[in-house]
């Protein structure tokens, strides 16, 4: 071997190898960089009954009017009580009636939008890196983990991050029951 293919042979050793580490290192920070793109992100591949028709059963669902409740008589009234003049702009209420409430304008496509209320990425997380069919395909055989990629596992947890005493309209919380009212499974 000439030094010269010695030399070629070294520098496509170190360029797989820096491949290699870019690809891991995209795999890693994907979900430290995903953005949030809105319910109608999510609609094309979660719309039909053979997919679970997510998309409406979110869409006829009390999610998806936490915004609109915001305008209401009862909101305006219990807003009045905390010293909150627009429950619609306000912050203590916005951080639990739309999705994505204090993130960067950066992470946030103009597609989603604040008349959404509470949509899949508030619970689910920031879809960017996991909305490409490819990818959710792997994550649903079980290829990747979807948490590689920022998808959020459904627990309790999720839930009590505005089903709490916070709330001043907090009657109680209890998960398995209020899970099941909003169950959206994707069929096997």
């Amino acid at each position: 071997m000439t030094d010269k293919t010695r030399l070629l042979a070294g520098l496509a050793i170190v360029g797989l190898f820096c491949l290699t580490l870019l690809f891991v290192e995209t795999e890693s920070v994907r979900s430290a960089s995903a953005r949030y793109e809105g319910a109608l992100s999510c609609k094309p591949c979660h719309l039909s009954p053979k997919s679970g028709a997510q998309f409406r059963i979110w869409e006829s669902g009390p999610h998806a009017r936490a915004y609109r409740t915001l305008s209401s008589p009862k909101a305006k009234l219990v807003a009045s009580e905390k010293g909150i003049e627009s429950p619609w702009d306000a912050p203590q209420c916005l951080k639990c009636h739309v999705t994505a409430f204090g993130v960067d304008e950066a992470s946030r496509s103009d597609k989603l939008t604040v008349e959404e209320g509470v949509s899949c990425e508030a619970c689910h997380g920031a879809g960017s890196a996991y909305s490409g069919r490819k990818v959710m395909q792997d994550i649903f055989d079980g290829k990747k983990d979807g948490a590689e990629f920022g998808l959020v596992a459904q627990s309790e947890k999720v839930c009590l991050k505005c089903h709490n005493q916070e709330s001043p309209t907090f009657k109680g919380f209890d998960y398995s029951e209020m899970v099941a009212k909003i169950s959206h499974k994707t069929p096997r």
